[in-house]
């Protein structure tokens, strides 16, 4: 009988560990739910009373403005948000305003930005003209020059401005309005309902386009309408001409290769236009050429990458085609119980280590969400808006990732060695290295003699697919297959071209010249790339899949025949669907391609040269299409959690922990992302009058800095003294000399600060204002509307008015003794 036990305890363990029971666990928590809150009332009082765990969108500063306000809550303050407003240059048959240069610049003195954060945001933000923020790591790189700009609410200033350049096309103002050719000067501002600020500030634009002659129309609506008036239609036919957009960082970076690319950019497909070829496009040869010269690492020293930078910040400023108003200090919510969250300096707390490293005391973590679903799921153009990309970033593992609060580029899914001789030197390829052919369409042996910059070796940490199949090099050859045969257009008529994936894409096949596998998890990647930072090489040459293969290839072949589209654009110009894994329909044409692939035995020619038999192609299409008919979705990837569900009707998406013994990173592994430790500004002092002439001085008291970095500047921006000053002490005392000072003249002055810490890279930051009086002791004229007030020292700047106003009674009371 004890024998027989022992066999069935022996059989018992054997299945269990078969059926991986005893997998340890990556996520302290057994399964995520996502539910859709649009009010954030509502959402708030749910986090309170402890029915959602964490609210993934911002909550307004007056909601939480008190103690009790707060009770059963912990408030994170997050930083990488901001908004602008995307404005239409195209020319059409009807006059716009907006194709004029001069116009579209005038929005800037039209823009009051201090009313946007002082009163819409309750002064949780900072006025911005520029991508970069004061709490991006790029943005000390550019303050200087952005300081130059002056841009300040002056409505007078943009109807000279609007008012000159519209005449110069022949239009007239008739009682007030504009007009031309005996037609009304239309504009249509298309403003997202779905936040309040951004709501407010179209109204408010609305408003003062009224009060300078223009007919304005209000159009409203959310992300999915924006879709087809703003992004799916064509700019000439004038359907908008300004957009109120908003912006979430997905992650801190401290070299932002991409970003004024997207932001100021035609050959990113995301200005007007979005490189739809049926659509008036948006051109500028210069910006598509600097920014492409800092996506691709086309530059020699750090500080000619600066150069490149500045360069494109003041063409993007200049044609002000998308105008920044107000960078964001977002308020999130989680309930008191909760630990382990991570507040990342680029995404906030719905950063992708958040549901992997939070934990209490349920097994469900459960998270509101402004939207459940916008836009498409496919790893190759979609999963393009912030919603989506909150729950993919936890369903997929990315082979690098940038650490939450150094912005550095640092390995996940594979450990890397970069050799590079770069900027100038050149290494020689092995002979047996390969390249794809886009021409021939077959992986070919490099040319003899074939050089690049730099090489790259990953050693990849493969884990199973959530579908129970083994990652393997397959995957990684697809994907690069796909990279570079997507990413030429070899002809009008090929097939192999998207809209907004090719024009990306080929700035990595320009630069990706040849690979060589060097065993079953090794690959040497080799590019012509430079960096002076050897992470943003391994970055730019990481190959990668966050699918399967076959999924990647079901996708393709349904995108070929011509019933979906890997992108927005896409889609809208061949009149078919924007492909989106999670859909059940679309899921459904993927099942049907894999059940395709298995009865003709298709292999992919990207992966004929593989010495394996057809039983592992086709257990490879079974095991997909399995899923895809007990999921009822396509979506399988490699990350902590897979997606279970998605409910249209409840508006829920719920995904459960993946505890598979394979997956190599376990309980608490990014633990460390938990805790840290910010530079602080404790207190300044600074003065609030000086004599013209006199030395300034500024005591600072900081914690956890290492520098400071402070501007002083005159009003109108073109006198400016700075320094970097590195730091051991807590107290620090600039002087500035009183003959610097005697060539800033009298009047009002700015004083900006930046404290900033080697370990993490979002400096504090503090502004304020001060006057420079003539030494005869008569107090200057003073332009109100030129002094620069910051909400944070408001009651400093009170108590400047106050001493102005003894001042000149002092001077009387004087002036009358002496009279008598």
């Amino acid at each position: 009988m004890k024998i027989l036990l022992v066999f069935v305890l022996a059989f018992l363990v054997i299945y269990l560990i078969d059926n991986n029971s005893f997998a340890e666990k990556s996520t302290f928590f057994d399964s995520v739910r996502f539910i859709q809150y649009l009010d954030e009332n509502t959402a708030l009082e749910e986090v309170r009373n402890g029915n959602l765990d964490i609210y993934y969108d911002k909550i307004s500063s007056d909601r939480l403005e008190n103690q009790k306000s707060r009770e059963g809550l912990e408030v994170f303050d997050s930083t990488g948000g901001s908004y602008s407003i995307l404005v239409n240059p195209a020319e059409s048959d009807e006059f716009n305003p907006f194709s004029l240069k001069d116009v579209r610049f005038a929005l800037n003195y039209l823009i009051d930005r201090k009313l946007i954060v002082n009163e819409l945001m309750g002064g949780y933000g900072a006025p911005i003209i520029s991508y970069y923020s004061p709490s991006d790591p790029e943005y000390i790189t550019v303050l200087k020059q952005l300081e130059t700009y002056n841009f300040r609410y002056n409505p007078t200033l943009a109807d000279e401005i609007i008012s000159n350049a519209l005449k110069e096309k022949g239009a007239i103002k008739s009682n007030g309005q504009w007009e031309i050719n005996h037609k009304p000067i239309e504009i249509t501002i298309f403003i997202r309902t779905d936040d309040p600020v951004r709501k407010s500030i179209g109204e408010i634009l609305s408003s003062e386009l009224k009060k300078l002659g223009f007919t304005v129309k209000k159009d409203f609506g959310d992300l999915n309408k924006a879709f087809v008036v703003v992004y799916g239609s064509d700019p000439k036919e004038l359907k908008w001409s300004l957009y109120t957009e908003g912006w979430k960082r997905s992650a801190f970076v401290k070299y932002d290769s991409v970003g004024l690319a997207q932001m100021y950019s035609p050959w990113v497909s995301n200005m007007p236009g979005f490189n739809n070829p049926s659509f008036w496009n948006y051109k500028n040869e210069h910006l598509d050429n600097v920014t492409q010269k800092i996506y691709t690492g086309d530059f020699e020293s750090e500080e000619q990458r600066a150069s490149l930078i500045r360069d494109a910040i003041s063409e993007g400023i200049d044609q002000s085609v998308r105008i920044f108003l107000a960078s964001k200090i977002d308020q999130y919510v989680a309930n008191e119980k909760m630990e382990g969250i991570v507040n990342d300096l680029g995404a906030g707390v719905p950063s992708r280590f958040t549901p992997i490293n939070s934990r209490s005391d349920s097994k469900e973590l459960v998270i509101g969400v402004k939207q459940i679903y916008q836009g498409a799921w496919n790893p190759v153009m979609g999963l393009s808006d912030s919603y989506s990309r909150q729950i993919w970033d936890i369903i997929s593992d990315p082979i690098t990732f940038k650490h939450p609060f150094t912005g550095k580029t640092f390995p996940v899914r594979a450990d890397w060695k970069v050799d590079t001789v770069g900027p100038k030197g050149k290494i020689n390829l092995p002979e047996d290295a390969k390249v794809w052919d886009p021409i021939e369409h077959q992986w070919k042996d490099v040319p003899s003699g074939t050089q690049a910059t730099s090489k790259i070796r990953f050693n990849f940490k493969f884990s199973n697919w959530h579908n129970g199949q083994k990652m393997d090099m397959n995957d990684i050859l697809y994907s690069l297959y796909f990279t570079m045969e997507w990413g030429v257009q070899t002809d009008e008529n090929d097939k192999t071209y998207d809209i907004e994936f090719t024009p990306i894409a080929s700035q990595t096949v320009q630069s990706l010249i040849g690979i060589k596998v060097i065993d079953e998890n090794t690959i040497d990647v080799y590019v012509n790339y430079w960096h002076f930072d050897d992470g943003e090489i391994a970055d730019w040459a990481s190959v990668w899949s966050t699918v399967p293969w076959e999924i990647s290839a079901a996708m393709e072949q349904e995108v070929l025949d011509g019933k979906a589209s890997f992108s927005r654009s896409g889609a809208a110009n061949k009149n078919v669907s924007w492909v989106s894994l999670i859909i059940p329909n679309d899921a459904q044409m993927i099942k049907d391609y894999l059940n395709d692939f298995s009865e003709k035995k298709h292999v992919p020619k990207a992966l004929e040269s593989s010495e394996t038999d057809f039983s592992y192609f086709d257990n490879r299409y079974s095991a997909s299409s399995k899923w895809i008919s007990t999921h009822n979705h396509a979506v399988i990837s490699n990350g902590p959690f897979y997606l279970d569900s998605y409910s249209p009707e409840s508006r829920t998406i719920t995904v459960n922990a993946f505890d598979d013994n394979s997956y190599p990173f376990k309980l608490g592994h990014w633990s460390e992302f938990e805790k840290t430790v910010f530079p602080k500004i404790t207190n300044v002092n600074v003065p609030n009058i000086i004599e013209k002439g006199s030395e300034l001085e500024i005591n600072i008291e900081t914690t956890n800095v290492d520098s400071i970095l402070y501007f002083v500047t005159n009003n109108d921006g073109n006198s400016t003294v700075s320094e970097l000053i590195n730091i051991d002490e807590n107290v620090t005392k600039i002087k500035i000399p009183g003959e610097t000072m005697e060539k800033f003249g009298t009047g009002a002055k700015d004083v900006k600060i930046f404290a900033i810490s080697n370990s993490v890279l979002k400096p504090d930051y503090y502004s304020t204002s001060f006057l420079v009086v003539k030494n005869n002791k008569t107090l200057p004229e003073i332009n109100q509307e030129n002094i620069e007030f910051n909400k944070n020292n408001y009651f400093e700047e009170i108590w400047l008015v106050i001493i102005v106003v003894i001042t000149i009674i002092i001077v009387i009371y004087i002036k009358k003794r002496k009279h008598h």
